[in-house]
């Protein structure tokens, strides 16, 4: 009974055993595939190729909507080329905040890391922009800070929601990058004072809080000092990487120049009052040119910096041509009053800022009125309105006379037809003439003789037998 079980578990011993071997034989197959064995162990991130340029972008001058287009344009060239990292040059005594808020958001959102290197001054919404990026380099005598909210002429505002607003907008721009809320709050609003220990001083209320490079570095508000580009390049691991800077074009400057407010209202006030000038003096010279000039200027900043489209330019011409028909077509100011809606609208509808673009609009306006009266003041003998005025003189020394002068009747002598109490009839061989005594009055059937002609005048005098 034993012997006859051990025959039988033999082949199922052997069985087992090659089971067992087929299945160590396959765990060791599968560990020696390079696949699982990469699954299995984790991978450090790769570094970026050494292709992959260090892109430099300058954020220099006022920031405004033109420098927001170049920024955008900056950005997305830079992820054409897979940069590494962006560097952001930044040498900006501040500008808009509309327009600082914009590239802020484009320097958080970038999916290329970001270094701000602080320049010279990283004032105002230059600050705003630098605390948005990844880490801040700043240069040795260098500053950033100093954001209170401004008007256009430089007035500090006060006003309590608007500085809340601008101050949170600063905070949180502090805190996505882990720095310390409180100092971004000192920068902006004077009432809030703060205490930097790190520094052994206090910033009083009243005074709004700016940061030397040293100062920055202390209170984390920036990672390191760098005197120049290159020593940026070495910090972020860049320097085996090609650099590429990407600079405005050349049209971009002259968008950024156009598009500042005052340079907007200047060539605006340039543009009306050369058309006008030119309309109402007669003539096509420099006003014509220099008010075409001013147009195109305008619509040109505009258009390459991406505000205007074809259409507005259209309706800003369409509108110069109504105006300038409703002078020769009586229409009662249908024409003129379209007219004034396309050209308002076109300028209006071109700008970044439609409230401010009209505000500009105004003011252009105002002004090109007073220098379109001063210029007419002047040149009033050659306006247009003296083609519709009739300004020869119809004398008799030029050749004009209403009626033929008899001059051949001076001398003759003839008879009274009826009593000349001045005036009265006379016949001269056999013609009847309305004549005028000179002097007393003279009865009928008297002889008469005529001493002056002037034009249908005759003037007679009585003979005296």
């Amino acid at each position: 009974m034993y012997a006859a079980a051990d025959k039988t578990s033999e082949p199922c011993f052997i069985r087992r055993l090659i089971l067992w071997l087929a299945l160590v034989a396959g765990v060791a197959f599968v560990c020696l595939l390079p696949g699982a064995h990469a699954a299995s162990v984790p991978q450090a991130p790769s570094a970026p190729p050494l292709a992959a340029p260090v892109v430099v972008i300058p954020v220099d001058r006022t920031i405004e909507s033109g420098l927001e287009r170049f920024m955008q344009r900056a950005f997305a060239e830079a992820q054409e080329l897979g940069a590494m990292h962006i560097i952001l040059d930044i040498d900006t005594l501040g500008g808009s905040v509309e327009s600082a808020e914009h590239i802020g958001q484009l320097v958080k959102e970038s999916p290329i890391p970001t270094i701000a290197y602080v320049r010279g001054k990283a004032i105002s919404a230059g600050a705003y922009i630098a605390l948005n990026a990844n880490r801040i380099a700043m240069e040795p005598g260098s500053s950033m800070g100093a954001a209170a909210v401004v008007d256009g002429t430089g007035s500090e505002i006060e006003n309590v929601k608007v500085v809340s607003y601008w101050s949170g907008q600063m905070k949180a721009a502090a805190e996505l990058r882990g720095r310390n809320t409180q100092v971004a709050e000192a920068m902006v609003d004077k009432q809030v004072g703060l205490s930097l220990p790190e520094l052994g001083r206090e910033v009083p209320k009243g005074q709004i809080l700016t940061l030397t490079a040293g100062e920055a570095v202390k209170v984390g508000y920036a990672e390191t000092m760098a005197a120049d580009v290159q020593e940026v390049v070495r910090f972020i691991g860049g320097a085996d990487h090609p650099l590429v800077t990407i600079e405005a074009s050349a049209a971009e400057q002259v968008a950024r120049f156009v598009t500042l407010p005052w340079v907007s209202v200047l060539l605006l006030l340039i543009g009306i009052a050369g058309i006008a000038i030119e309309m109402l003096v007669a003539g096509f010279g420099i006003a014509g040119v220099l008010g075409i000039l001013g147009f195109g200027l305008y619509f040109f900043g505009h258009y390459i910096a991406g505000f205007a489209g074809v259409e507005d330019v259209a309706l800003f011409i369409a509108g110069i041509f109504l105006l300038i028909l409703e002078i020769f077509v009586s229409s009662f100011g249908i024409l003129g009053f379209l007219g004034a809606v396309c050209l308002f609208s076109g300028v209006v509808l071109s700008a970044y800022n439609m409230k401010l673009a009209a505000l500009n609009l105004g003011i252009a306006f105002l002004g090109a009125v007073v220098v379109v009266a001063i210029v007419v003041k002047i040149f009033q003998h050659r306006g247009v309105w003296n083609r519709f005025i009739l300004r020869d003189k119809l004398t008799t020394e030029e050749g004009y006379v209403s009626v033929v002068t008899r001059r051949e009747l001076v001398g003759k002598t003839g008879t009274s037809v009826t009593p000349l109490r001045p005036a009265g009839t006379a016949v001269f061989d056999e013609e009847r003439l309305d004549v005028v005594a000179d002097g007393e009055f003279i009865p009928a059937n008297r002889t008469v003789t005529i001493t002056f002609v002037e034009g249908s005048r005759i003037v007679v005098k009585e003979v005296k037998q």
